[in-house]
């Protein structure tokens, strides 16, 4: 859990949360050009008015998290709903960018299967 390369990948992640979860709130990233269909599917999450914005939040506190290693576990757990759906607006509203999706889902994956001592008392009866 101490290695190296964990600390870098849960640096690397959190950054990244951090940084787009605040653009959700100020906008300092213009948007990439995305198919029509998924940017209707982002007008209408914007138009709610709020789903943007709690995902924003989330995004935000789960970075800080995994930057201060404060409940990393629980953080990870929170974050893949987050990527799966990420990967699924790629895999099917908007493929040439999918990359960006996988790197997230790849690096949750590997820091689970890193901090996999945390999840084992979940799975005894």
């Amino acid at each position: 859990m101490n290695s190296t390369f964990t600390k870098i990948l849960r640096i690397i992640l959190g950054l990244g949360l951090i940084v787009f979860g605040l653009n959700k709130f100020v906008g300092f990233i213009s948007p990439p050009e995305i198919p029509q269909e998924a940017s209707n599917f982002m007008e209408s999450l914007r138009a709610t008015g709020y789903v943007l914005y709690v995902l924003g939040g989330l995004e935000i506190l789960i970075g800080l998290m995994l930057i201060f290693r404060k409940w990393v576990a629980f953080a990870l757990l929170l974050l893949v709903p987050i990527s799966f759906n990420i990967l699924l607006f790629h895999l099917f509203l908007d493929m040439p960018d999918i990359i960006q999706a996988l790197v997230i889902v790849v690096i949750n994956i590997i820091l689970i299967y890193k901090y996999w001592k945390a999840y084992k008392p979940l799975f005894h009866y």
